[in-house]
């Protein structure tokens, strides 16, 4: 964890742009400590539980990355007025029309990004939409505060390759900053120019004219990002410790108390290259077997089988025997656990608790 962190500081340093890391992933004080530039942030969120909860621990610069609803705006205000400096996004302007009434008579300018849509993965304001921008822009600031620009490369999961990853960090980053530069042409302000996401986090050659990063798998990484090429197998900082409960030898399983709740349900890497099944096997201090995986699952049940097509075997696991599982995707499998236990490299001497937040 801590030298994927690194990683991607030190990628970004040159590119003169701040990072405003994810917290979505780890959903962890501790962590968020170790990932953001300084105890206040910035941050980015996904629910405004998270706002909440990272606000109690001292979060004051948030950006909380999701659409927004009429009726959050009250806990919005709520947040604001403990001192924190939170940022909504949106791409109507029905939308900017309720941030600026619930401004007004809060007295107080909520700031709010316009979402770009860079590729048509989610939603969001076509970039060059110049009239819609500007209908949002002029909305907004009858009594809220336009904070600037924001998109995330969504499709970015799906490209492949460096030249494709380089060609969506530049398609992210001019989107945004064509879009800029039609408030701005407009005489609106436009202070903040954001991008984000893994992928592109670690392709971008160029970010001029941005000013903000924002990624959150980063931290852990897992086999989805592993099978776009953004990371190792061995760069996975989260894994899901699992004990052996039984065999089924003629049918080639091994069976591991670790199922679908343990694992969740994202099943990502069936749409890649290689199928992971619900996620890759490893020895207790992390050291994957060859092409085992945890090929289906149950609610509590796990079954380990060699990869469909290879000549590889089963390992000689007796019961009681632990095995860490990695994931396919690190924030859904982290979502199904209370706490992480810390450990240092391939050690399985716990160094520490920490606790994780879930929930709306």
């Amino acid at each position: 964890m801590e030298r994927n962190i690194a990683r991607l500081r030190e990628r970004l340093a040159p590119l003169n742009v701040t990072l405003r890391p994810h917290l979505k992933t780890a959903k962890s004080v501790e962590i968020a400590q170790r990932v953001m530039a300084s105890p206040q942030g910035p941050a980015t969120v996904s629910t405004l539980k998270e706002a909440e909860f990272f606000a109690a621990a001292g979060v004051r610069d948030i950006i909380y990355a999701v659409g927004i609803a009429p009726w959050k705006l009250a806990k919005v205000i709520a947040l604001r007025r403990q001192g924190v400096d939170l940022a909504v996004v949106l791409d109507t302007v029905e939308q900017a029309q309720a941030v600026a009434a619930a401004s007004r008579e809060a007295g107080d300018p909520i700031p709010a990004l316009i979402e770009i849509d860079c590729d048509g993965h989610r939603a969001g304001v076509l970039p060059g939409d110049e009239d819609r921008l500007v209908a949002i822009g002029k909305a907004l600031v009858e009594g809220a505060q336009l904070r600037g620009v924001l998109t995330h490369a969504g499709g970015s999961y799906a490209a492949r390759g460096e030249e494709e990853l380089r060609r969506r960090a530049e398609e992210e980053r001019s989107s945004v900053v064509e879009a800029a530069t039609i408030l701005r042409n407009a005489g609106l302000p436009c202070p903040a120019v954001s991008v984000g996401s893994t992928p592109t986090a670690h392709h971008a050659v160029d970010l001029t004219g941005v000013t903000e990063v924002r990624a959150g798998v980063f931290v852990f990484f897992d086999l989805v990002m592993a099978g776009v090429g953004i990371c190792k197998i061995e760069d996975i900082a989260l894994s899901v410790l699992a004990t052996v409960i039984g065999h089924q030898r003629e049918k080639g399983w091994i069976l591991v108390d670790a199922g679908w709740m343990a694992m969740s349900q994202d099943r990502g890497t069936a749409k890649q290259a290689v199928n992971q099944g619900y996620g890759i096997v490893c020895d207790s201090s992390g050291q994957p077997y060859d092409d085992l995986i945890l090929a289906d699952a149950n609610q509590e049940h796990g079954i380990i089988m060699v990869r469909p097509g290879t000549d590889a075997s089963l390992p000689e696991l007796k019961i009681g025997d632990r095995v860490r599982i990695l994931p396919n995707h690190a924030c859904a499998t982290g979502a199904q656990h209370r706490s992480y236990h810390v450990v240092h490299s391939a050690s399985d001497i716990v160094h520490g608790e920490w606790q994780r937040f879930g929930g709306w």
